[in-house]
């Protein structure tokens, strides 16, 4: 698969944590017995950690885009290359919050699990795609 279509996949997870994030922004919604939309805004990261750390966040985050890039430019596996995509779009997601509001708007509330949203779930699935190759591929 050509590398432009897994950069299309990550532009697509953007627009869609973004259009989530706007329209679900002070909305607490019970869905169903065991998931709400519950609004809130985490100045840190997962799991809470790094509170009020808005500038060591945004650092992190470059560091781990410009890692990324590299191993985006240099691989040709389309499951490494997804994974990328998909951290591409969920740390793009998350930073385009933590710069323009100075926290990341999270909303999906399974009520045993911290709040989370779409950009955080796009990131937790990249990382067990990558590491999921890296264990059967014998890599890791």
């Amino acid at each position: 698969m050509q590398k432009s279509r897994f950069l299309i996949f990550s532009i697509l997870i953007i627009a869609l944590d973004q259009i989530s994030k706007f329209y679900l922004i002070n909305k607490n919604l019970r869905l169903t017995n065991f998931l709400y939309f519950n609004y809130i805004e985490n100045t840190g990261a997962a799991f809470g950690i790094f509170q009020n750390q808005k500038f060591l966040l945004i650092l992190i985050s470059v560091i781990v885009f410009l890692v990324l890039i590299y191993y985006f430019i240099k691989l040709n596996n389309n499951i490494l290359l997804l994974g990328i995509s998909f951290l591409f779009g969920g740390i793009l997601g998350n930073s385009i919050d933590r710069i323009y509001f100075g926290y990341v708007r999270d909303f999906i509330d399974f009520k045993i699990w911290p709040v989370f949203n779409i950009a955080d779930s796009f990131n937790t699935i990249g990382a067990v795609l990558i590491a999921y190759y890296l264990i059967k591929d014998g890599n890791f």
